[in-house]
């Protein structure tokens, strides 16, 4: 569970004058243009990989074979790096937050969507009536008395199903509806292996397998197509006139910078440290590992922790090799208090050589949601010290939000604040 922890900045240690500062730090609003030029390349970087992604659908469903499957899979990976590098830009911008849910819900239900194997699903819960409804195989879908026709799959049915009656968890759109339906359900648990869904659940004739393999095609066309559409928004939202961009200064610039140590922080740590990691590593659950039916999860943790320090270096690396650089958050830091901008770089540093640890263990010894596995004391310790990294990072960001005398809320997670409250399976 996500919580918020509030933070108000005041005095840390000694700080140059305001003269000197003044002469020497980049002008607040050069380093939030900065910033907005970083958010706008992201996200363009990420809608040119999901373009990619949805030409190479549009192949798997005309012409499916494992090479078409193999294909789409590779594009959905290729798309991800942009894409976890922008969530940096979570939680401090509002637009971004609102905008979020539909395009990286997760954790998701997946039987809302397609067929599972019960007998390891499950085939009823609690908290979700819709925990097995089967829009691919359905024609209706009933809810709270009201019958939904889903006989077609537009983009307007997907987005009315997208958490209906408040649960999270039933996703319907964004990168995890289409990864699950690239790769299907990993049956492995904390085994190797990731999904293993057949190309035939989009065959034709006497090879097709799954059932309803035409409404599979329809429905991962439509949702890749959604993801499309969204990033456009998004890309829009960051360009020189964009409402995101707009919205960095009516509060002030120093708004705006706490904008920016909000995001860093908060995914740093509640929504990383925590929520991503701590939490799976405290139930040694498969399922609660990002993208759990890829095996990519290392990667989306990696260009997180990129993300975060894009932001304050204030540079970025395209897609194509050019460099988006300009003022930044560390020009500004140090022109105030030199030991701590060297502190957080040297934050930055620890904790991107710990992604690069798990990262390597991921693609040379064992996946992700093996390393959190009960027992495995190499994999555990490794996540763990990613964590860690994560932590001290949170800290020096704190106090740098301290010397600025900035007002920030960092978000928390039980898994970090209260273990005890974390609900075991």
């Amino acid at each position: 569970m996500l919580l918020r922890r509030s933070f108000v900045g005041g005095v840390v240690g000694a700080t140059l004058s305001a003269t000197a500062w003044a002469q020497s730090a980049p002008p607040k609003r050069a380093v939030l243009m900065n910033y907005a030029d970083l958010a706008h390349a992201m996200y363009g970087d990420a809608l040119s990989g999901a373009r990619r992604l949805r030409d190479a659908v549009v192949r798997l469903v005309a012409d499916p074979s494992q090479e078409s499957l193999a294909a789409a899979r590779q594009a959905w990976i290729a798309a991800r790096p942009p894409y976890m590098q922008s969530e940096a830009f979570r939680f401090g911008n509002p637009i971004v937050d609102e905008w979020e849910g539909r395009v990286n819900g997760w954790p998701l239900d997946e039987g809302l969507i397609d067929y599972v194997d019960t007998s390891r699903y499950g085939d009823t819960s609690d908290e979700n009536p819709l925990f097995t409804a089967n829009i691919i195989a359905s024609t209706t879908i009933t809810h709270a008395g009201k019958t939904i026709d889903v006989s077609v799959i537009t983009p307007e049915i997907l987005n009315a199903l997208h958490e209906i009656g408040g649960v999270e968890a039933n996703v319907t759109v964004g990168w995890h509806a289409i990864e699950f339906l690239l790769w299907g359900q990993d049956l492995n648990g904390t085994g190797p292996g990731a999904g293993n869904r057949p190309w035939t659940d989009y065959a034709r004739g006497d090879a097709a397998t799954g059932g309803h393999t035409e409404r599979r095609g329809q429905y991962l066309t439509v949702v890749t197509g959604m993801l499309v559409g969204e990033l456009e928004t998004m890309v829009a939202n960051w360009a020189p006139d964009g409402a995101a961009r707009k919205a960095l200064t009516p509060r002030g610039t120093d708004a705006g910078l706490a904008a920016m140590l909000t995001g860093m922080g908060s995914l740093s740590y509640g929504e990383l440290a925590g929520e991503r990691m701590r939490l799976g590593l405290i139930l040694n659950d498969p399922e609660e590992e990002h993208d759990c039916f890829s095996d990519n999860t290392h990667n989306s943790h990696f260009y997180d922790v990129v993300g975060i320090r894009a932001v304050y270096l204030g540079e970025y690396r395209r897609i194509d090799g050019t460099v988006v650089r300009g003022p930044s958050l560390s020009d500004f830091v140090r022109a105030a208090q030199p030991a701590l901008d060297r502190e957080m770089r040297a934050r930055l540093d620890a904790t991107l050589a710990a992604f690069q640890a798990l990262k390597t263990r991921a693609e040379t010894i064992e996946a992700y949601d093996q390393m959190i596995g009960e027992g495995n004391k190499a994999g555990n310790a490794t996540v763990q010290a990613g964590i860690d990294a994560l932590l001290q990072q949170t800290r020096t960001i704190e106090r740098i939000v301290g010397a600025l005398r900035l007002k920030v809320s960092i978000e928390g997670s039980d898994s970090l604040d209260k273990p005890s409250a974390v609900k075991r399976h």
